[in-house]
């Protein structure tokens, strides 16, 4: 049973949960002994989110040992290409020579965390970023190839997928008017049955019944995919082109579970 503000739930009458965990730590004011309790009701909740498919009849979406699959991104890369997607040439690296030898191979790249955690990806500019190189020894850094093409968000819910096209000149749309001066303009788009379906099957993959999908459609007619995000926060893709994504969510977690 959970106890909270008053209200008791009965953990048997939970049949869907939608995770979106947000680690105690980082929640600022809690004194010591608050921010201990946090982190035991936290890590019991998500422990009960781990085992709640296995009791029949609920649905989590998404268990966070499904989540994991995106804290490596070299991993991710490889059920990406299982799917037939195209996966940009990437170096992980922390020394600056193989880096500049990559840089001239591909005549430019980008760069980015390795890691699940928030970046903002940036083209390589020698000018700028040759003579910090040197950090790399600290800490490596992934770099990719630098592709041209329009991006695409594909919301995964269950074998749902909502996809949304980016118009914007960015390196990393999300920042579109730090990089660029304006914001990036989105609307929805029609992928067709067999990328949405590629789609769906790649997010099923690592156990994620919601994901984000990142796209690029090439010049050539190749489809490059960076990422599954399995938290992905689509309100705004949602609010610019009036897809249905939370009413999709919200459908998924009242479907009974088989």
């Amino acid at each position: 049973m959970i106890r909270t503000g008053g209200r008791s739930v009965e953990l048997e009458r939970v049949t869907a949960a939608y995770l979106r965990p947000v680690e105690p730590e980082v929640v600022p004011g809690p004194a010591p002994a608050e921010r201990r309790r946090a982190r035991q009701v936290h890590d019991t909740l998500l422990s009960f989110t781990e085992v709640a498919d296995a009791m029949g009849g609920r649905r989590p979406a998404n268990p966070l040992s499904a989540m994991a699959s995106n804290t490596s991104k070299p991993y991710q890369a490889q059920l990406i290409a299982r799917h037939g997607f195209y996966t940009p040439a990437t170096l992980i690296s922390d020394d600056p020579d193989e880096v500049l030898g990559f840089v001239d191979r591909h005549r430019g790249a980008v760069y980015k965390s390795t890691s699940g955690i928030r970046s903002v990806v940036t083209a390589f500019d020698p000018a700028r970023d040759a003579g910090r190189l040197n950090r790399l020894r600290w800490c490596p850094v992934q770099f990719q190839e630098h592709l041209d093409g329009p991006d695409v968000r594909v919301h995964v819910v269950g074998d749902r997928a909502l996809a949304v096209l980016v118009d914007s000149a960015a390196v990393d749309y999300r920042y579109a008017r730090l990089q660029v001066g304006a914001d990036a303009r989105l609307r929805p788009y029609e992928l067709g049955d067999d990328i949405a379906g590629r789609c769906a099957a790649l997010a099923a993959d690592p156990g994620l019944p919601f994901a984000g999908v990142d796209l690029k459609l090439l010049p050539d007619g190749r489809i490059a995919c960076f990422e599954v995000n399995p938290s992905p926060g689509f309100s705004w893709y949602e609010a610019e082109t009036g897809l249905p994504i939370a009413a999709a969510v919200a459908d998924w977690l009242l479907t009974p579970a088989c």
